[in-house]
């Protein structure tokens, strides 16, 4: 009989290695860690996410945003003193040097050069000082709570200079949005000239993930210093989903990013309902055909969530005051569910009818203008 049962449990055993489970808890080294599809912001896992920690060099993402957002890309930023002697990471720019602020952001993100970072900063804020009132600003526009920025380049050497690894997701985020930051974070090698010698800089990307170890790797930002540990944000892209993945202090930190990517690009796929069947078959003869979403519901979902995708409309009744005032320009909303969850929602519009004017309203309107 223990025989038997023995043979029944390795049965079962081996059955249950071809169906894994989605939602078998994945480790990290990271003591935080996360993973966010970017369309949507929606967190497919995370670890400790919350805690604010030290951030080290990721704290340049926020650096390069506000450099590309400044609109002065082209500019020739003159390079001081304060910035030649930050200490760490550098990319060896000279006293007195005039180098324009695209090349500096190149090699903040590339080579994750601290002297870039003073440089920029001083240069769109004014002073180092002014530009951390950006930086703080800027994170709160993004809603990042639980972060506050004390130095363009995250060196320890302040005590109120941290974030957590979903705040840091957030910025990455936002960020991304951004076209020229997409093409700066992706870029492998890169080129700059250096007025004073025969030859140019080449910085390549200290980004193992985009170099070399992950070839779904779009871009990112590594980091460390020896109180923060190893940080790293880096982004990848498969089939169509688009991920953002944060780990801060980590031991293993290439490993965790593609164990992350690795579990989102198996287990999730965007689901897509587009504008016009949104507002498709709606049941109120009033409002049939004048009804219209200014975008469709894109969604990161499981197999299992695949099933239980709903959409629900809700929309004001018709007033008899309407024919008087005219119908108001939103008139309800669509939602989408995953089970009984709410995970979206848009207004739904009204699409007004243009007056046509007859043959007797023109010949009225010719006689008014004479």
């Amino acid at each position: 009989m223990r025989r038997q049962w023995f043979i029944w449990m390795i049965v079962l055993c081996f059955f249950c290695s071809l169906f894994p489970n989605e939602t078998k808890a994945m480790s990290v080294s990271a003591k935080s860690a996360i993973l966010m599809e970017q369309t949507t912001g929606r967190v497919l896992f995370e670890k400790d996410a919350h805690t604010k920690r030290r951030i080290a060099s990721i704290t340049k993402i926020m650096t390069a945003i506000l450099a590309i957002e400044s609109g002065k890309w082209e500019e020739l930023v003159t390079v001081s003193e304060r910035a030649v002697r930050t200490e760490g990471s550098s990319v060896y720019l000279k006293p007195g040097e005039k180098i324009a602020l695209k090349h500096l952001v190149y090699g903040l993100m590339l080579r994750s050069g601290n002297d870039a970072a003073v440089a920029i900063a001083e240069h769109v804020g004014g002073s180092v000082e002014g530009f951390v009132f950006l930086m703080n600003e800027k994170a709160a526009e993004i809603g990042m709570t639980n972060t506050e920025f004390a130095n363009p380049h995250g060196l320890d050497d302040a005590e109120n200079h941290y974030s957590t690894a979903y705040d840091m997701a957030l910025l990455m985020r936002y960020a991304m949005q951004n076209e020229q930051f997409r093409e700066v974070s992706g870029t492998k090698l890169y080129r700059a000239p250096n007025p004073t010698e025969d030859w140019d800089r080449v910085w390549r990307n200290k980004n193992k993930l985009l170099t070399h170890l992950y070839e779904y790797c779009t871009g990112g930002k590594t980091g460390y210093t020896k109180r923060a540990k190893r940080t790293l944000v880096t982004t990848a892209s498969k089939d169509g989903l688009d991920l953002i993945a944060v780990t801060i202090d980590a031991g293993d930190d290439w490993n965790d990013h593609i164990a992350m990517y690795e579990h989102g690009f198996a287990h999730y796929e965007l689901v897509k309902i587009k504008a016009d069947t949104i507002v498709k078959d709606m049941d109120d003869p009033f409002y049939d055909h004048h009804l219209f979403v200014a975008r469709d519901f894109i969604y990161p979902v499981t197999k299992k969530e695949e099933s239980l995708i709903r959409l629900e409309r809700k929309l004001l009744r018709p007033q008899e005051q309407w024919k008087e005032t005219g119908v108001p320009s939103v008139v309800g909303r669509a939602e989408l569910y995953i089970g009984n969850e709410k995970v979206d929602e848009t207004p739904i519009f009204y699409r007004q009818q243009k007056k046509t004017r007859s043959f007797f309203d023109w010949l009225l309107g010719v006689g008014r203008d004479g």
